[in-house]
């Protein structure tokens, strides 16, 4: 791989969300971060996402840009996330991010996990 080769995800961000991560950026007065989702072990089903701010990039974390919202996979997660959309929903029944994987097989019944 060259000094020049980009190496993105597969993960996707809608506009709903990619708007609602700069207004939390906003609020948080930064401009140095960037979202950060992840899979680890854990929940009734086996695996977690973990979706959240980072200053940090580590080698082999793959990064895709969204209108100047900046996602990071790290390489172990991308291959469960590969094709995932993140949304944002604010509706009287639901608030908070949402993540349509195909890749999950299924999941728990409170929806914190996936296998």
């Amino acid at each position: 791989m060259t000094e020049n080769t980009v190496v993105t995800h597969g993960v996707n961000l809608t506009d709903v969300a990619a708007a609602k991560v700069k207004s939390l950026l906003e609020q948080e007065g930064r401009d140095d971060l960037r979202l950060r989702i992840a899979v680890a072990p854990g929940g009734c089903s086996g695996l977690i996402y973990e979706l959240y701010f980072d200053e940090h990039l580590t080698d082999g974390d793959l990064t895709r840009d969204f209108g100047g919202v900046e996602v990071v996979v790290d390489e172990t997660s991308a291959v469960y996330l590969n094709g995932a959309t993140i949304d944002f929903a604010d509706t009287i029944s639901k608030q908070g991010f949402t993540i349509d994987n195909p890749n999950a097989a299924g999941s728990c019944a409170c929806g914190e996990s996936f296998n």
